[in-house]
């Protein structure tokens, strides 16, 4: 099935979503290397897209929605937050983690 870049968030299963569609989509990650995140994506049809990462630390970065051919990409300033599914990969600081929906 495939569906628009700006409609994929809203399919990711585990998210907390409004019935109103102009309110952000949230979801909570579990990452492999023991971090937790909550990626709070732009409204379906915000031009440009955009994720912002909240980590447990306090941290919080706001990445600009990229190009892909599967799944859904946000990256600047060094770090690649690439979700599909339940599933994202955050490559930051040279390494890379697997994250989860909770």
């Amino acid at each position: 099935m495939k569906m628009s870049l700006l409609s994929l968030p809203l399919a990711l299963a585990g998210v907390a979503a409004s019935a109103e569609p102009s309110l952000a989509v949230e979801a909570n990650y579990r990452c492999s290397g023991g971090s937790a995140l909550t990626a709070r994506f732009s409204p379906p049809g915000t031009e440009p897209g955009h994720v912002v990462l909240s980590f447990g630390t306090g941290h919080s970065v706001t990445l600009p929605q990229q190009l892909s051919a599967d799944g859904g990409r946000y990256a600047g300033d060094g770090i690649e937050f690439w979700i599909k599914g339940r599933d994202a990969t955050l490559r930051r600081g040279g390494g890379s983690e697997t994250c989860s929906t909770s």
